[in-house]
Formats: structure tokens, sequence, C-alpha cells
């Protein structure tokens, strides 16, 4: 049964009310940073400065009395918007834990749903310890990586195309993953459609297959056989796609040099893995593309 009433009640929960304004501020600020992105694209081009370098831009003043001043006046609003927050809207707080009863859906923070919606795509180690290590890591490395002197300080587009594309796509990814934690996951983690009823009793049969089922290779047949399909497919994505790539963005590749490519690559490869895995879930209910004694991929 589907009424846009079921959906209401679910985004009018006073946790989840925070999603909707965080839904709210990045459509707002994505489109205030690429208006000023494009404008200034403009004004190069017509040989004007940024808009950024403009003279009652660059004016300095201390930060006692004025900026101080700002602050204050700012904390002053914050305290007030959370006051009338709590007045209006009661605190999401349970009664005391009990072990006998587990709330269902049970669900993490919001800024951890991504993990959590992560963790049906991924084995939990690669979900919860592996990608989030490498998320750390790779923005530790983009000012080694991409050097590129155009862009500090002020908004552009057309300088920055390559690297304000894969950020924006990597942190719309991470907000659909919180998104649909908060507002698609119902009981038992079950995906229900907005305005679908979240039924506890509902059963989702599990047809999830692995790699080699879908090839109808026997599950019997020794694991390195049996999963050498699933490794010639792993070695095509992370050697062969970097390889063509180099070919055919060749300035690109120079520009980078080996090293920086090679990272670079990598980590758009790892980022790309996460959508391809849950189209593939999606779409061929394949839960694992490579099964070892160890580690699932």
């Amino acid at each position: 049964m589907f009424r846009w009433e079921f959906f209401l009640e679910i985004i009018k929960k006073p946790d989840n009310i925070p999603i909707i304004l965080l839904i709210i501020a990045l459509i707002v600020y994505t489109w205030i940073a690429l208006y000023k992105a494009f404008d200034n694209d403009k004004r190069l081009a017509e040989g004007r400065p940024v808009w950024e370098a403009e003279p009652h831009n660059q004016e300095k003043v201390h930060t006692w009395p004025h900026l101080l001043n700002i602050e204050f006046i700012a904390a002053i609003i914050l305290m007030a918007g959370l006051t009338l927050w709590s007045v209006f809207l009661n605190a999401p707080l349970e009664e005391p834990a009990n072990p006998g009863v587990t709330p269902n859906p049970s669900k993490a923070p919001w800024y951890f749903l991504g993990l959590q919606e992560m963790l049906v795509y991924f084995d939990p180690w690669i979900a919860g310890v592996l990608m989030p290590t490498i998320i750390i890591i790779g923005l530790m490395a983009i000012p080694y990586i991409d050097t590129n002197p155009k862009g500090n300080g002020y908004y552009c587009w057309k300088d920055r195309k390559f690297a304000i594309s894969v950020f924006m796509f990597g942190w719309f990814l991470w907000m659909i993953l919180i998104v649909q934690g908060t507002i698609l996951r119902g009981p038992g983690w079950n995906f229900f459609w907005p305005g679908e009823y979240w039924d506890v009793h509902k059963v989702v049969p599990l047809v999830n297959v692995n790699l080699y089922e879908l090839l109808n290779i026997d599950p019997k047949t020794f694991w390195l056989i049996r999963e050498m399909p699933a490794l010639i497919l792993l070695g095509l994505y992370f050697l062969l796609i970097p390889y063509i790539v180099s070919k055919i963005y060749r300035k690109f590749y120079e520009d980078l040099g080996f090293a920086r490519y090679t990272v670079t690559m990598i980590l758009l490869l790892l980022l790309m893995s996460l959508p391809i895995k849950m189209i593939l879930r999606w779409t061929l209910n394949l839960k694992y593309i490579l099964v070892t004694p160890w580690f699932n991929i």
C-alpha cells in the first residue's frame, strides 16, 4: 500500500528533519558555489578579475572587534534557533536500553548511516574499516596529487573540472547513502519506496548469488580455480582501465606523472566500485564478485 501520509510520517520524525535540512542546504550551497564558479569563468574570459579579487573583497579588518562581533551575533541566533527547535520538536530519545528488545530498524546516527548502508553491498571489514580508511587517506593525498595552482582562493569551474567533478560525485554519493539509509530503509533494513508502509512483517526472499554461481561454476571447485573469472575481471578493472585512460588522455597522464596518476586512478576506481556494486546488486542480485577463504569482495 502506497500513501504519501506514510512518507510524511517518516520525514517528520524529529531525528529525520535534520536530514531534510541537509538536503536543502546541499542543493542551495552547491548552486551558490557553481554560480560563483561560472561567474568567475566568465570574468576571466572577459579579462576581468575574479569576484574574490575585487577591491571591496580585498579589504582587511582586525579580528577584534569585527569578526568576533559577527561570530557573537551568529552564536546568539544559533542558540535562539536551537531553543525554538527544542520547543516545537521533541528530542528523539527512547526508553532505557533493553537487551531483550532490539529496535527494528536499528539505525546508526545519521553521519554513520552511509557506512551502515555500505554493509548491504560489502563485507563488514571492507565497508566498516577498509573503505573509510581509503576515504581518509584519499582526502589526505589530494594536496599532493592535485598540484594545479589554478582555482586557489577563488571559485572556478573551467580550470578544475576534473577535481570538482570527482569530489562532487563522491560527496553526492555519500549523501545518497545517508538519505537512503534514513528514509528508504525500514524494518529488517528492507528497502521501502517513498509512501510504502513500513511493514515489520515484510519478508524479502534472499536470492543473492555470487559471480561463480552466475557463471554456473561448481562451488566445490578449488577456490583459486573457481574464482579465476573474478580475478581476471578485477585485474582488467584495475589494470586495463588505467592503461586505456592514459592512452586516451595522454596530457592528463603526462601532467600527473606515473606515480600520481597511478594513485589517482586507484582512488577513482575504488570510488566507482561502490555505485557499480550497488547497480550489480539491484540488477543481477550479485552478492560478491570474489569469494575467498579470508575475505569477499
